[in-house]
């Protein structure tokens, strides 16, 4: 399995959705809406931003690893 790396990360204050590039070697962990500037984190139990908001999980987590090891 090949992995995607965009996923639209839509925030859950404004709504705002944007597609943007997964990184394959880092977990982020912040990630700042363009919309209204809130500053989003995991959720409890997300290992990053597109777990937590993306349309897509991040790179390791599509290839059942563990995320940032």
């Amino acid at each position: 399995m090949t992995e995607r790396l965009q996923s639209t990360i839509t925030c859950p204050l404004c709504g705002h959705a944007k597609t943007e590039t997964m990184p394959t070697d880092a977990c982020q962990w912040f990630y700042e809406c363009s919309g209204c500037g809130k500053l989003l984190r995991p959720l409890p139990g997300d290992c990053c931003v597109f777990c937590s908001y993306g349309s897509v999980p991040c790179p390791p987590i599509q290839l059942d690893r563990s995320c940032c090891v």
